[in-house]
């Protein structure tokens, strides 16, 4: 019950509700939208991952994350030389490259110079001329 002489509370507020909540009506609409843009990328970047370019395994600092690997930012060029891959070519042909990172253990340098051996196995890289045309230049 109501107490004191106050006014009585007659508040209208499904007045114009839309305009102070945020809905979600749209959600399927962009979830169909973001589906589509993917699968429009990876269709015109296609013989390429979609992923982006290979990045190497790497422990994160602190103990809190140390026991998971993740993705780095590239290889080093310890990693490159040991998987047989030129530093300069590297780029090219969407093997990312960290200058500044050092090894700190053999084993993570193992798992990284194995992950660019099979990425270079399967590695088919189209010339950027055909022979023919490389002909006519000269």
């Amino acid at each position: 019950m109501v107490k004191h002489n106050n006014v009585i509370p007659n508040l209208h507020f499904h007045k114009h509700w839309a305009g102070r909540v945020k809905t979600w009506f749209n959600q399927p609409a962009r979830k169909l939208r973001r589906r589509v843009a993917r699968q429009s990328k990876a269709a015109s970047i296609f013989p390429r991952p979609v992923a982006g370019s290979l990045r190497p395994a790497v422990r994160p600092p602190t103990a809190k994350y140390n026991m998971k690997t993740r993705l780095g930012r590239g290889f080093t060029l310890e990693e490159l030389k040991a998987a047989g891959v030129n530093v300069r070519v590297a780029s090219t042909i969407g093997i990312s490259v960290d200058r500044r990172r050092v090894n700190s253990s053999q084993e993570a340098m193992n798992v990284n110079v194995q992950r660019l051996k099979e990425y270079t196995s399967k590695l088919v890289v189209f010339p950027v001329l055909p022979a023919r045309s490389r002909r006519r230049l000269r």
